[in-house]
């Protein structure tokens, strides 16, 4: 009767010890990629719609840094451009003098040419002598000198008002540079989250006054999470990118959910076991970490252990 009790006892104890031996290749944790939204301009938070632990959707606005300032500036900038405007010179008004000018030489110019029409024939009838003609021709070369002459003069006050007004309208170009800039800081007074996840630290209150770079919460996409794991140098033959492998996790009455999971990175480089790391090969001085992507439900949280079965 006693050796029946002694091999039953040996029996638990084998069974016990075979329970206790490692059913997973590899343990580690899960993580998330974290982001730390920060401020892109400085002022006052007007409002900020967040709570750790709330769900984000990706571009939604979820808070308004006040603008005022910028939107004065930016009216001020508008009223340069304006101011500037009334510089420009009326060039038809301010070349008005050498047109008339030019007009009163041509009417001179017309009256001479019918009196020397006039005039040739006089003296081709030998009623005048020759020199009235001469003396006419050279009038009418003067007044054709008087015209290029008054022409040159109007055709260079055009180009030199040309020039005035091209370096006035370049005169905004700067100010509609800065005018763009306010433009980018009031779009950016728009707080945009800009990735689907859960708050998991908040930072800022409405109210507060916030400056370029300081952060505002923090945020994981926990939809895709990543299960960190360590294997041994003797299992990583055993392993590729792109595996599917087996993702065991604790739930209730002792028993482990599976999923399934899928290797996407591979440490090139061998590490100290982490203290909180099982491995499979408890004498494993160096292990090797890979990353296993997993789809969430819910279920995961940053932080939770998991096992992984090749």
């Amino acid at each position: 009767m006693k050796s029946l009790i002694l091999s039953f006892s040996v029996l638990v104890l084998f069974t016990s010890c075979a329970k206790k031996e490692a059913t997973f290749d590899a343990t580690g944790s899960f993580e998330a990629d974290e982001i730390i939204i920060s401020s892109e301009v400085m002022g006052k938070i007007l409002y900020l719609a967040i709570e750790e632990g709330k769900n984000l959707k990706k571009g939604e606005l979820i808070g308004i840094i006040d603008t005022s300032t910028l939107f004065l500036k930016k009216k001020q900038l508008i009223a340069q451009i304006k101011a500037g405007s009334s510089r420009f010179p009326d060039i038809p008004s301010q070349t008005q003098f050498y047109e008339a000018q030019i007009n009163v030489v041509k009417t001179k110019l017309e009256y001479l040419l019918n009196e020397k029409v006039r005039i040739e024939k006089l003296v081709n009838a030998k009623a005048v002598p020759v020199k009235q003609s001469d003396d006419i021709n050279a009038q009418i070369n003067d007044l054709n000198q008087q015209l290029l002459l008054i022409s040159k003069q109007k055709q260079s006050a055009i180009s030199t008002l040309q020039t005035q007004t091209k370096s006035i309208q370049n005169e905004p170009l700067p100010i509609y540079v800065q005018i763009e800039q306010i433009e980018d800081q009031i779009k950016k007074s728009k707080i945009i989250n800009p990735i689907e996840g859960v708050v998991l630290s908040q930072y800022a209150k409405s109210h507060e006054i916030t400056n370029i770079g300081k952060p505002l919460y923090k945020i994981a996409d926990i939809q895709n999470i990543t299960l960190r794991v360590y294997i041994t140098g003797e299992q990583l033959p055993l392993i590729k990118l792109g595996q599917k492998v087996k993702v065991l996790t604790d739930q209730a009455k002792e028993t482990m959910f599976t999923d399934e999971g899928l290797i996407y990175w591979i440490s090139s480089q061998a590490e100290f076991t982490p203290k909180t790391i099982q491995t499979k090969n408890e004498r494993a001085n160096l292990v090797y970490a890979i990353k296993i992507k997993v789809k969430n439900d819910g279920r995961y949280k940053i932080g939770m252990y998991g096992e992984i079965q090749f």
